[in-house]
């Protein structure tokens, strides 16, 4: 096995040997330094200096291609390397599964700041949980990247974020994130960025987040990722411990992802306009497993699959601006009464939950242990339209807000079976106010009830 004078070429190690000396001569960078080596990941504190030699050695050679407008290709083997900044049009490919760069310490792994391109592929990046200074976010943190394509690689035991991007676009594909202390993917003031296809498991606090300081145009893509197993270290109600969350990014689109076992939502939008949540699997959330909330206008919820949670799907916080939505289409089962904290509102327990300006349409809601619908809080109902709707096996088939001040509500055209405390009933937030409004009850003026089927 070369461990000194290790050649690196910029077109691989096959590809050169064909090449004339001359041209060799030119062509590969020749490292006088053992850049492989052993890492204790019990050593506290900072690494040891004893690496920082290879690390810019290999800092070096990178810069090096860079100008050359040349990739950097790893032979199979282990890196030990710590502070390395990246130059624009840095590119590293390695061996998947079997090139493993390991963070040495010391402060961070990968940045980069104010690139037009940088590509990391079939890498492992293991972060061995050491300590990453103050202002670094993830074991790779790019900062104003135009284009950061990192695809196929391994990225395990970060102590803060596997990957972290700020104001970068570019793509984030088929990559295993997994063992971060904070989340897999941090996405922040993204310019239509793709995260595709990855895996991204056991992270403390979250899986995939697209977030922005300021609300506005984000437009990244979230679609056919696999996210399970997410913890909420820090508590919190809902700020941590979702699968897929979406902050302040308007234009999001987050479709066919499968999401399991997160503390608390599956997929949550908060602030997000022009989102569109379609064809995901959601089992077993901790909390709801699909929220869009506060102070969004526009929102597609369709398609998706949720088994298992507090709650199925909400669309709330019309008294902060939550607005104008459609959920259609979706099947939502088996919930439950308790949550990650102690309940607020109306707690837990029901299907899908709206407010304002909304269509909630061809649903499917089945063993929901409070109300299968719940349209209203208080005063807050506008514009709500439920139709067509499938609701079993729980208690009250729709819970409607019967209080003062409360907007118009079309209710039709629904079938309610095995509700046995009623299949429309008015409530003035959590005390029932009325009698079952398809079995004969009047309803208030502010509702039309017509052509639902209980029984």
């Amino acid at each position: 096995m070369v461990t000194r004078r290790f050649i690196l070429t910029a077109f691989g190690i096959g590809v050169t040997a064909a090449l004339p000396a001359r041209a060799q001569m030119r062509r590969l960078p020749v490292v006088d330094v053992d850049l492989r080596g052993g890492i204790d990941t019990a050593a506290p504190g900072p690494r040891a200096a004893s690496d920082d030699r290879a690390s810019r050695a290999f800092e070096r050679l990178l810069r090096e291609a860079a100008a050359r407008n040349e990739p950097v290709h790893l032979p199979a083997g282990d890196y030990v390397l710590s502070n390395i900044a990246l130059p624009d049009g840095a590119r590293i490919i390695g061996v998947a599964g079997a090139t493993r760069l390991l963070y040495g310490g010391g402060g961070h792994l990968f940045t980069g700041d104010g690139l037009a391109r940088v590509a990391l592929a079939n890498l492992v990046i293991d972060g061995a949980n050491r300590w990453l200074r103050e202002d670094v976010e993830g074991l790779a943190h790019l900062r104003g990247v135009a284009s950061a394509v990192i695809e196929n690689c391994e990225i395990r035991g970060s102590a803060k974020s596997g990957l972290a991007l700020e104001r970068s676009g570019g793509r984030v594909e088929r990559n295993h994130i997994s063992g971060a202390a904070d989340h897999g993917v941090y996405a922040m003031e993204s310019r239509e960025l793709s995260i595709a296809a990855n895996t991204v498991s056991d992270c403390g606090n979250g899986g995939i987040l697209v977030h922005r300081w300021q609300k506005g145009p984000d437009d990244t893509l979230v679609s056919g990722n696999r996210v399970s197993r997410i913890a909420a270290t820090r508590g919190g109600t809902g700020q941590y411990g979702n699968g897929i969350n979406i902050f302040r990014a308007d234009g999001v689109m987050v479709t066919g992802n499968h999401v399991s076992d997160c503390a608390l939502s599956a997929i949550r939008a908060n602030a997000g306009s022009n989102v569109q949540i379609a064809g995901n699997t959601c089992l077993a959330s901790g909390e709801t497993a699909i929220f869009s909330e506060f102070g969004f206008e526009g929102a597609i919820v369709s398609g998706n699959l949720i088994d298992g949670a507090a709650n199925g799907i909400q669309i709330v916080n019309f008294d902060h601006g939550g607005r104008l939505a459609t959920v259609t289409g979706n099947v939502v089962r088996n919930l439950r009464r308790e949550g990650p904290y102690p309940p607020e509102g109306a707690g837990f327990g029901f299907g899908i939950a709206a407010e304002a300006d909304t269509v909630v349409s061809g649903n499917t809601i089945e063993n929901a242990p409070l109300w299968g619908l719940m349209l209203g809080w208080g005063p807050y109902m506008r514009g709500l339209v439920a139709t067509g709707n499938l609701v079993r096996a729980t208690p009250v088939g729709c819970a409607v807000t019967v209080v003062e001040g409360a907007g118009a509500a079309l209710i039709s055209a629904n079938l309610f079976q095995e509700t046995p405390q009623g299949a429309v009933v008015g409530f003035r937030w959590m005390e029932r106010a009325t009698d079952d409004l398809v079995s004969g009850g009047t309803p208030p003026a502010h509702l039309t009830v017509a052509g639902n089927r209980s029984g």
